[in-house]
């Protein structure tokens, strides 16, 4: 049987809500980059075939579908958290924080948000969190999507400024090229120092 993807917003809907707002973050895993998250406001008769959890796409669709909720969608929001914030918090209030930065920076603002996960944020808007919500929920998909494409797009222009550890190809995650690469580059201003594979080559900061 088939999911109602929109049952959330149809639901909020009925309670009386109208700018219904989907968040999610990207880059809670990697050992290096920042945490981003995306916030975005679908219009009632949003439909865009293949939309889905970014996870379950190819770089090529999560491209075309970014370009294309960005012209269909009410009002997105981003926000981001660099590495040294996330060593200083901690990734999970990072990420927090990322969704709360991607709220606040919705123009118009919301009144009802979705969250993915299993923790809500911290904002005096009313709000429901939904685990695996990027594969439930139509308007957190089309954040995780916007989340996603924004940081490895980052990730990017950061490889361009440290090519040695394979930034554009490896978004920071923790591939075997990227260890090999820290066992002998060492780590650079981007990399989260109190990670695992990246702390035990930080001396005398941490």
């Amino acid at each position: 049987m088939d999911i109602d993807r929109e049952l959330f917003e149809k639901k909020a809907r009925q309670h009386g809500y109208s700018k219904i707002a989907g968040i999610d973050e990207a880059g809670r895993g990697p050992l290096a980059g920042p945490v981003v998250a995306a916030a975005a406001i679908l219009p009632q008769e949003f439909d865009l075939p293949y939309l889905d959890d970014s996870k379950r796409l190819s770089p090529k669709r999560r491209e075309e579908l970014f370009s294309a909720i960005y012209k269909q969608a009410i009002s997105i929001g981003i926000g981001i958290v660099d590495p040294v914030e996330i060593d200083r918090i901690n990734i999970l209030q990072a990420s927090l924080l990322s969704m709360r930065m991607a709220v606040d920076n919705l123009r118009p603002a919301p009144d009802y948000l979705l969250v993915d996960g299993t923790f809500t944020i911290r904002s005096p808007v009313p709000q429901q969190a939904i685990k695996h919500g990027d594969r439930r929920c139509l308007s957190i998909a089309a954040a995780s999507i916007i989340a996603k494409v924004t940081r490895d797009r980052l990730m990017g222009l950061y490889d361009e400024e440290f090519p040695e550890f394979g930034f554009g190809k490896n978004k920071g995650y923790g591939t075997e090229e990227h260890r090999a690469a820290i066992r002998t580059f060492g780590y650079c201003w981007i990399h989260r120092k109190t990670f695992r594979g990246v702390r035990e080559y930080v001396k005398g900061l941490l």
